[in-house]
């Protein structure tokens, strides 16, 4: 199987809403994003079907190897040999995915956040950073757009982690800073059983208005100059904070299931920034 092959599989294998918003960039440009995020899916798994920690942190120290050694002009993974093409095009830089590996091996090593800087500083590894390269590959021309697409990265993960939290508890994590459990009085063995409360819907309304504070300071930090450049990024935006509202409206019914959006509706979501220009 050629790389280009097995990238493109393993991104629409995924199931991601990512997917969506590759699909009307250029074609090399949706190459170079495709590999790109198979790079992200590849180290992510990782750490998703991790059954023994000891061994995970061994596949994500050979995956920091394969980066450097793909930096050296010698990549041995289907994935880095697709990737590293676009790297001099797109300026995709070894220190960013050596930052996304970073931010999965934190998930090996912890499993609770003390505060919410200590959850930024995991946010902006495995969302953040992502979002910086997205933008490069998607055609940034003004520096300002690696703020917004730092804001972005943060809201889109903490939306995923409003999503997960009952999926998270079923792997003993806990992403909700714990001292924002203290604030509203939830206490993490209710969060690990799944039990919900008045306390958990104040506690998970608090997490959905910084949320979409994020997604306005996002919006307020693109420069026109990139705006047409951005809109797989301002799909993204859309999809995902469609979703989040979709969270709110179910009353953060989150601990028992995966509140999701129907293909067909990405797609909708897609097309209409795509069209329109907005979201």
């Amino acid at each position: 199987m050629r790389p280009e092959q097995y990238v493109q599989e393993k991104a629409a294998g995924s199931g991601s809403s990512f997917y969506y918003a590759f699909l009307f960039l250029p074609v090399p440009r949706r190459a170079a994003i495709t590999a790109f995020y198979a790079f992200c899916r590849e180290v992510d798994d990782v750490v998703d079907d991790a059954v023994d920690m000891g061994v995970a942190a061994t596949k994500l120290a050979w995956w920091s190897q394969e980066v450097s050694r793909a930096f050296a002009g010698n990549p041995t993974h289907p994935t880095m040999r697709a990737l590293l093409p676009h790297a001099a095009d797109y300026g995709i830089e070894e220190r960013q995915l050596q930052d996304v590996i970073a931010g999965c091996r934190i998930d090996l090593e912890q499993t609770r956040y003390l505060d919410y800087p200590n959850l930024e500083r995991y946010c902006h590894l495995v969302a953040g950073v992502v979002g910086e390269v997205a933008a490069r590959i998607f055609g940034q021309q003004n520096a300002q757009t690696t703020q917004y697409a730092h804001a972005l990265g943060q809201a889109l993960q903490l939306t995923n982690i409003i999503r997960d939290v009952g999926e998270d508890a079923l792997r003993g994590r806990i992403y909700l800073p714990v001292s924002e459990l203290q604030q509203f009085d939830v206490k993490a063995h209710e969060v690990l059983k799944r039990q919900y409360s008045d306390r958990f819907t104040a506690l998970m309304q608090f997490q959905a208005r910084r949320a979409h504070a994020l997604y306005d300071q996002a919006l307020q930090l693109l420069p026109d100059q990139d705006r047409r450049s951005q809109k797989p990024g301002l799909m993204m935006a859309s999809i995902y904070r469609t979703l989040l509202q979709e969270i709110e409206a179910t009353g953060f019914q989150v601990l028992h299931q995966r509140v999701r959006l129907t293909p067909l509706r990405k797609l909708w979501l897609a097309w209409r920034v795509q069209a329109l220009g907005r979201m």
